[in-house]
């Protein structure tokens, strides 16, 4: 999940960020990785709110199979495709779990019930319960053999993914996916021979992707995600073939915080670095909330968080001496300084709800109790109505007066204690500040269960909080800090707050993860146990069990001012480890060798191709057995991954060329621009933006890709270019000319409307006046063609339209590290094609399109003819033309059925056919 409403938010604030995958325009990628959960959640249950949808665990093998070709087909990474599945989290991610799962497994018993309700016959075929996509479970289990074999199979067969080294990191390595990917970049980032300018694309859907691909600091970072249609559902295509595929540029969010923060650039008291400036906005963006920590009170992205934290750091970061975030190493002391700046926030938010609490105290006489402060909820962001009659019904029981009477004679020890802080201020501010203190320690009492608020408790909830964010920044950074630690609260405390921790002492024990059956037992509800092995079911369901009340059937919700349900707090009890731990010692002496060895880590598989046949290799349920198995697995161990804090790569790498051009990775650089923020309602996901959007100014890049320039026009002329074999004698290019006039004027108004209204409306740029327009055609890929000397070569293909840009939005003679060199030659067809290849027929008629493996007939070998004509179909002998033989030409065209003389080398690439029929 990461941080919900974050993707979205930051990309329409930053319009480009976003562009849609076409086929003929994708980077070339070294690596690719995916976060497979998504995947196997996608393809297992496309549609929770059916209740009556089955799907058979062959049909999920199979679509999980499909879509990891069609991203790969996508991308086609060049060197590495690494796929991660979750293994067993950290403990801190396991609250998260745990919520998730018992509010799905509710959500699907209410939807069956719903459906009887109705009258409605729900199949026989139990459900497929999605809280299996777990580690331990005999679904994974499964999962991960039947992966085993897809890869095999598709490295023995797909010469494509025979050019790749793959990994495969499954449910049996311990950590999340995503977290296993960052160790890996980590891990190749420290040796010696790694490539800085490596590209990446990393596919997964959760946001907080965003912020793990930032802070690798690598120059070349995309991130591919399905394509998203926001509403009151959001809405994702159900197969790859009916998705269509967005790239997040990484390198162009780099440039765009760049302008979010350019105005400090000179106020620094220290030079200025973008690369850690990205480091202190990833750990702003934990303070709205991540899956390990719950957001502050008053930090909801959806009432602008993030904008107030950027101002925030604007402001304060002049008056330090450095950077808060050190490349995880949080800087207790500059952090402190921020958060104070913050924390005025609380007594602003405050204020808007204390004429609320005058006017109530005027309508009924009295300040409202513990009870209808929770109904308001005073810490949503939005203001709340009272409706004075259904107040004047509540009467609160024996032990809610009491609360209520301790909670006041709190209140009035506070204004006793607080006396000289007051006396210098009006009797409005000194009720304001009077409010807020009680209406904070309503807050503790009420949301974290606290008794008495103490100035110990506020200590103990600030060096928590401190605590979290640390082990967030090392567990994003340099790795997980610890296995067993986690934020024991379900709310946050007031960042005002947040105090007096300059001086506090952090430290982890690392400890070791659990055992999947032990994550298991921590994270399913009871209505899941089937899932366990069954000596575990009892500890779920028996009254007598030493941990049941871990398990309620019935737990409330709480939004805690957000608006979704699934936004919601969770609140069932936390899981002690040293209970959970000790109530299953007992059962593991029941369990079958197949879950003892379940209840195992394993290690990472690395597969590389051989050309070596190493036997065939079995397949599990419903696929072929491979014959020829040429892929070589090697077991890799998590800790062998570990990289000692002295080796890490801390920030870009010196030596990382971020000047040269990357097709196909945009930049702003070449052209000069200014921006601004405004609310333009910006269209990224299809509805206008209601948030404020950065504008370029006179630009319209930054999304490069190679055109042909096939003419130039203003309003009133248009200049066609004509190829350079028609050039002038004097070897200055021509063209042809062609006046804007009647029909042809209407057109190039409504082109030039359309070039600006894309540019402002979905990419957020402001071109200005655009007089002229280039109409380009763009490179859509390479062909193979034979030139007059019988060699193959390599040469573009333009689209067959052209698109118009602004002539202000053109990059001239940018410098391409990657662009292409002279098309590569070949001097025969073998040369191009070796024997073996998988090729696809171009030639017309009923195999038209069809995969063939490409081979040299030898003299004298039969054949059938292809070419098109009488003798088509025909058998035939293959033979080898001589210089000087008379032949009768069968290709088609005006010299078909002439005679002719062979002129090229019998080893060249025409060896011809003798028509002997």
């Amino acid at each position: 999940m990461g941080v919900p409403k974050f993707f979205r938010y930051t990309s329409e604030r930053y319009p480009c960020l976003n562009e849609l995958v076409k086929q003929y325009q994708i980077p070339d990628f070294d690596n690719m990785y995916l976060d497979m959960n998504g995947i196997i959640h996608n393809c297992s249950h496309p549609d929770d709110s059916n209740p009556h949808f089955r799907i058979t665990e062959e049909k999920i093998f199979q679509d999980i199979f499909h879509y990891l070709s069609m991203l790969f087909q996508i991308i086609k990474p060049k060197k590495l495709f690494f796929m991660a599945i979750d293994g067993v989290a950290p403990r801190a991610k396991m609250n998260q779990q745990r919520g998730r799962r018992f509010r799905a497994a509710r959500e699907a018993e209410k939807l069956e019930e719903q459906a009887k309700e109705k009258g409605e016959i729900l199949p026989a075929e139990k459900r497929f319960d999605s809280n299996c996509i777990t580690p331990g479970t005999v679904f994974m289990a499964r999962l991960h053999e039947q992966l085993r074999y897809f890869v095999k199979q598709k490295m023995s067969t797909d010469p494509l993914w025979a050019k790749v080294k793959v990994i495969l990191s499954g449910h049996e390595t311990p950590g999340e996916g995503e977290h296993k990917i960052m160790d890996y970049i980590r891990w190749a980032r420290s040796q010696p021979d790694y490539d800085p300018n490596t590209r990446h694309c990393l596919y997964g859907l959760d946001a907080d992707l965003i912020m793990l691909g930032m802070c690798t600091h690598e120059p070349h970072f995309a991130l591919l995600r399905e394509e998203v249609k926001f509403g009151k559902t959001t809405q994702r295509a159900t197969s790859p073939e009916e998705t269509n595929f967005y790239l997040l540029h990484l390198s162009l969010l780099r440039e765009y915080l760049t302008q979010e923060f350019i105005e400090i650039k000179e106020k620094l008291p220290f030079e200025y670095d973008i690369e850690k400036i990205v480091d202190d906005w990833v750990l702003m963006g934990f303070l709205v909330g991540n899956d390990f920590i719950p957001n502050l009170p008053n930090m909801h992205i959806s009432n602008d968080a993030l904008p107030l934290l950027y101002k925030t750091y604007m402001t304060v970061l002049p008056t330090l001496d450095g950077y808060i975030n050190e490349a995880g190493d949080l800087n207790l002391i500059r952090f402190e300084t921020f958060m104070q700046e913050l924390s005025k926030i609380d007594k602003e938010k405050f204020q808007d709800t204390y004429t609320d609490l005058k006017y109530f105290e005027a309508k009924t006489g009295r300040r409202p109790n513990a009870m209808e402060r929770k109904e308001y909820k005073p810490n949503n962001d939005e203001t709340f109505n009272v409706n004075v009659e259904d107040i004047k019904g509540i009467r609160p029981d024996d032990e809610l007066q009491a609360l209520i009477n301790a909670t006041e004679e709190m209140y009035i020890d506070d204004l006793d204690d607080n006396d000289e802080e007051y006396e210098e201020t009006s009797d409005e501010e000194a009720n304001i500040e009077m409010e807020f203190i009680l209406h904070k320690k309503d807050y503790y009492m009420n949301k974290l269960d606290y008794s008495k608020v103490t100035d110990e408790v506020l200590a103990d909830q600030a060096e928590g909080y401190v605590r979290a964010i640390q082990w967030n920044l090392w567990y994003y950074y340099k790795g997980c800090p610890s296995w067993c630690w986690y934020y024991p609260h379900h709310y946050a405390p007031y960042i005002s707050d947040i105090k007096g921790f300059k001086d506090l002492k952090i430290e982890f024990e690392l400890g070791e993860p659990f055992k999947p059956f032990e994550q298991l037992l921590a994270v399913l509800p009871a209505a899941s146990k089937q899932l366990l092995p069954t000596p575990f079911h009892d500890l779920m369901t028996d009254e007598d069990s030493p941990i049941v009340h871990y398990y309620p059937v019935h737990f409330e919700t709480d939004l805690n001012g957000k608006r979704n349900d699934w936004e919601a707090v969770v609140l069932i009890p936390f899981i002690d480890e040293a209970n959970l731990l000790s109530a299953m010692a007992p059962c593991y002496q029941r369990l079958t060798e197949e879950e003892l060895k379940r209840n195992s880590h394993g290690p990472m598989l690395v597969y590389n191709w051989t050309s070596a046949i190493l036997g065939t290799s079995t397949a599990p349920a419903y696929f072929p057995a491979i014959m020829e198995n040429h892929a070589a697995e090697l077991k890799v161990w998590r800790t062998e991954l570990d990289v000692p804090e002295h080796q890490l790569k801390r920030g870009m790498l010196p030596n990382a060329n971020k000047d040269l051009l990357y097709p196909g990775f945009p930049t702003m650089r070449h052209l000069k621009y200014r921006t601004k923020l405004s609310k333009r309602q910006v269209k990224v996901f299809d509805q206008p933006s209601r948030n404020e959007n950065m504008i370029v100014i006179w630009v319209g890049w930054p999304h490069l890709t190679r055109a042909k320039v096939m003419s130039v026009s203003n309003e009133k002329i248009r200049l066609h270019h004509i190829d350079q074999q028609n050039n002038n004698v004097d070897g200055q290019p021509s063209f042809s000319t062609e006046e804007n006039f009647g029909n042809l004027h209407k057109q190039w108004i409504a082109e030039r409307s359309t070039v600006i209204e894309h540019n402002m409306n979905r990419l957020g740029i402001e071109l200005g006046t655009v007089n002229i327009l280039i109409h380009a055609a763009n490179l859509k890929g390479y062909k193979y063609v034979i030139q007059e000397n019988c060699r193959m070569v390599q040469e573009p293909q333009w689209c067959s339209v052209p698109c118009g840009y602004a002539l202000q939005a053109a990059v001239w003679g940018a410098a391409a590290a990657s662009a292409p060199a002279p098309p590569a030659a070949f001097r025969t067809p073998r040369e191009a094609y070796p024997p073996g290849d998988r090729v696809f027929l171009l030639t017309h008629g009923q195999y038209y399109g069809c995969l063939a493996t490409y081979e040299i007939y030898q003299p004298g070998d039969r054949v059938f003819l292809l070419t098109h004509g009488q003798y088509y179909g025909c058998l035939a002998t293959y033979e080898i033309y001589q210089p000087g033989d008379r032949v009768f030409l069968l290709t088609h065209g005006q010299y078909y059925g002439c005679l002719a003389t062979v002129r090229c080398n019998p080893h060249g690439p025409f060896p011809s056919l003798l028509q002997s029929v």
